[in-house]
């Protein structure tokens, strides 16, 4: 799991970096919403740890912004207003689960989980994108038109874009989440295999769409 953790506070962001490193979450840390919306511009994450309180834009106005933007990655606000009230804002505002400080340890690594499990389509292996979903230990996708078997590499491409919806992945990201670091595969065989994606999402009558970002990658969306 990839998680970027928003926190201005070096002590707790300190503590939750060593926390989740624990459990193999690959972590990243920005101490200020702008830094944080660069973070999210510039990489795929799989959720959000955001405190509310940060200087300059605080935490509500950076989930406002993150939804309006298409990010629909799960996000847990942490913050030290724990009223009824303050909850109801954050939630309303876009924020998946909210914490008040101080909060358990295990506590907190449980609603992570759970926020990133629900993200997923629940325990199996299935993802869903709006009029799709994708299974992806059997490699099948089904739409409204009925379903088609994926290969190994096409389900994985296709599971980075539904996990990223509305995100512009660039071309050495993907490269890297589903080609991995040390494969040697040629720029051609990424715009082929989008080919495909494309050509599966039609076959089962999606309305869902992979866009190319001339100059940057591809982005999935519904069209």
């Amino acid at each position: 799991m990839k998680l970027l953790l928003i926190e201005d506070d070096r002590a707790l962001c300190g503590f939750l970096e060593q926390l989740l490193r624990a459990d193999g979450v690959a972590v990243t840390t920005a101490p200020t919403a702008a830094e944080g919306i660069d973070r999210l511009h510039a990489d795929a994450f799989d959720a959000v740890i955001l405190d509310r309180m940060l200087p300059g834009a605080d935490g509500l106005h950076l989930v406002r912004r993150m939804r309006a933007e298409g990010f629909a990655l799960p996000v847990l606000m942490l913050t030290a207003l724990g009223s009824a009230a303050d909850k109801v804002e954050g939630l309303d505002a876009g924020a998946d689960d909210y914490l008040a400080k101080p909060f358990d340890a295990a506590e907190l690594r449980a609603r992570l989980r759970a926020l990133v499990r629900s993200r997923l389509g629940g325990y199996g292996a299935a993802l869903r994108f709006d009029d799709v979903t994708l299974d992806l230990s059997a490699r099948i996708l089904t739409g409204p038109a009925g379903s088609c078997e994926l290969s190994g590499r096409e389900a994985a491409l296709l599971g980075f874009l539904f996990r990223n919806p509305g995100q512009t992945l660039p071309r050495p990201l993907i490269f890297e989440r589903v080609w991995g670091d040390d494969s040697e595969v040629e720029e051609g065989n990424l715009n082929n295999y989008i080919f495909f994606v494309r050509r599966r999402l039609n076959q089962v009558g999606s309305r869902v769409q992979i866009q190319t970002v001339r100059g940057l990658g591809y982005r999935v969306c519904v069209c």
